[in-house]
């Protein structure tokens, strides 16, 4: 155990030599002859001494020991945080000098007015806006924060009805001899497709983590008013993201830029609760696991009382090949467990799986095109036309079948200037029925579009687009529609735009 030292204050130190002072005041006052002043002159001599011999022993206890810190300074003037508490100065510090703070994505950012690049999950730290322009700090944490508004307005004109004014879907054009078919020329204004995003990010950490939040107003279906509905809610840790995203399947850097917020009938769009893996391989490859929320469409047929059920979880994985000077391409796949239940046909279980092939490559100068071909069994639910259930029917034996599907679709965007655009797409979906599906079952589509966009602003873009739509049913019968369309939109924080 070892011995505490008392050390003398400096309290001590004061009071030593004040009373050597009133020695020497009050002694001489009363020394009266010779004899007494050299017995006042002995006194001060040996309390000299003393205090010399205080202070040199005050001296040798205020050195610090060998191995020994040294004093610490007064709680009262400890640093109230500590440097791992402190924000991420490196990162705060080149956002505010408008430098590139993170790490840039192979991918090249196209600003289409029908943004689905901005919220895909990347690699680890990968980002499409390197200078983070928008980002806020969180005061004493390594947290910034981006709140993006992105308010629009649609104005449409159909040469007849389309089956939903506010957005193009091929699927819900009705058909020559049903009630719906026809009506005139219909007009149509809706803000549906404005979308507020929140995207929090620490990139200083290890892992980089961000949490990421999308809205538009597209809930309740056709008719919901501006009913909020969710997008995208995920989190992401490392290079796992685990919430509610786009699917693995899904290739969200291969859409075309259409005035159009619905977009091509062929693209592949399912956004599904999911987990999820992005494994690099190197600068240009990399792979992505995912399981994801089962949902058989089913199409009872004949089998009136069938309702789908689902066993196992969707799943699949891509590989992709990203270069910044020529674009991207996506290998997908998936694999689906489709099952239904009827009184008559029992519980039955069917395999789905599908292939996708997409890109975006750049083609010359600003040119790009975008390109997807989808071909697979029981996965209608993952395509953007899927407005009807054409995952899986009964055949004519009463056996439950998944359903084949082949989807095409083909963008090219040219820049006229640095304000001015345009965007050619085309789509096409063909499903083969089965008989018992009946006569107004979903056959095929297709989707052309034609369009001019004005960036008015950095922020603010204006499209013109004209569309035409055609549905084509089981008994052969059809129905078509011509659109002209005007959109606005304003981003408060476009990706990529200083």
């Amino acid at each position: 155990m070892k011995t505490k030292v008392q050390t003398p204050n400096r309290t001590g130190r004061l009071l030593t030599l004040a009373a050597a002072l009133v020695a020497l005041a009050v002694l001489p006052a009363r020394a009266q002859t010779t004899e007494e002043f050299k017995q006042l002159k002995t006194i001060v001599e040996q309390m000299q001494k003393t205090i010399d011999a205080q202070n040199a022993r005050i001296a040798e206890l205020e050195k610090p020991r060998a191995g020994q810190p040294a004093t610490n300074p007064p709680a009262a003037v400890a640093p109230v945080a500590t440097a791992a508490a402190a924000p991420p100065v490196r990162t705060l510090d080149k956002v505010a000098a408008g430098q590139d703070a993170g790490a840039p994505s192979p991918v090249t950012y196209r600003n289409a007015m029908n943004d689905q690049q901005t919220g895909a999950p990347r690699p680890g730290s990968q980002t499409l806006d390197t200078k983070y322009l928008g980002f806020f700090p969180i005061p004493n944490t390594p947290v910034i924060v981006k709140v993006n508004a992105k308010p629009r307005v649609d104005f449409t004109d159909d040469n007849r009805n389309s089956g939903d004014p506010d957005r193009f879907a091929p699927a819900q054009i009705p058909t020559q001899g049903t009630p719906a078919y026809g009506g005139g020329n219909q007009f149509d204004v809706s803000a549906r497709g404005s979308q507020l995003s929140l995207d929090v990010r620490a990139p200083d950490i290890e892992g980089a983590p961000r949490f990421y939040y999308e809205m538009d107003f597209f809930g309740g279906g056709a008719t919901g008013g501006m009913t909020p509905r969710v997008r995208q809610l995920y989190g992401q840790f490392h290079n796992l993201i685990a919430g509610y995203s786009y699917s693995v399947f899904e290739d969200p850097d291969a859409w075309p830029d259409t005035v159009d917020y619905e977009g091509p009938n062929s693209a592949v769009f399912a956004r599904q609760p999911e987990i999820r893996y992005q494994l690099p391989l190197n600068d240009q490859w990399h792979l992505n696991f995912g399981l994801q929320q089962p949902c058989t469409d089913l199409d009872p047929g004949t089998y009136a009382n069938a309702a789908a059920v689902n066993h196992a979880p969707d799943g699949g994985f891509n590989v992709r090949w990203e270069d910044p000077q020529a674009g991207h391409v996506q290998f997908g796949t998936l694999f689906r467990a489709l099952g239904a239940s009827d009184p008559v046909a029992g519980d039955q279980t069917v395999f789905g799986w599908g292939m996708n092939l997409a890109g975006s490559l750049n083609v010359w100068a600003k040119d790009t095109m975008q390109f997807q071909a989808t071909y697979g069994h029981g996965i209608f639910h993952y395509i953007n036309d899927n407005f009807v259930n054409n995952d899986v029917t009964y055949n004519n034996r009463g056996q439950l079948t998944a359903l084949p599907f082949l989807g095409l679709m083909a963008g090219y965007t040219h820049q006229w200037s640095d304000r001015f655009r345009s965007t050619a797409t085309f789509g096409y979906n063909n499903i083969n029925n089965e008989s018992g599906q009946g006569p107004l079952a979903y056959h095929e589509t297709c989707y052309t579009s034609l369009n001019v966009m004005y960036q008015l602003r950095k922020r603010l873009t204006i499209g013109l687009e004209g569309l035409y739509g055609r549905k084509e049913v089981q008994d052969g019968t059809s129905g078509d529609v011509f659109r002209v369309q005007i959109s606005l939109v304003y981003s408060l924080f476009p990706s990529g735009v200083e």
